[in-house]
């Protein structure tokens, strides 16, 4: 069984850092891209013998933006504005069967 380096480049993956006086490092970019490690997520550092092995902690749900939730909630031109016209809970329903 003989695996290509392309073929194998998506398991294996390592970059150098340095570690700063305050202990920080950087997680490089493509790593960070890789894995889905966005500002908030939690990080476990285990110690494996002599190697660090770090695990993300996914969260439950992922925060949003104001800005990807920028247009959800419209009142339809030339009517009068009603709360009923800002369901949230309707909004998302919608939106996710416009997803359909």
């Amino acid at each position: 069984m003989t695996n290509s380096l392309a073929e194998l480049s998506h398991l294996l993956l390592s970059q150098w850092v340095t570690v700063s006086d305050k202990g920080q490092v950087v997680i490089p970019a493509v790593i960070r891209k890789r894995l889905g490690i966005t500002p908030g997520c939690q990080l476990a550092f285990i110690l494996d013998g002599n190697a660090i092995r770090v695990e993300i902690k996914r969260k439950a749900n992922n925060p949003t933006t104001i800005d990807e939730g920028f247009g959800m909630l419209v009142c339809p031109p030339g009517q009068p504005r009603q709360l009923s016209n800002f369901d949230v809970a309707k909004a998302m329903e919608d939106s996710i069967h416009d997803l359909d």
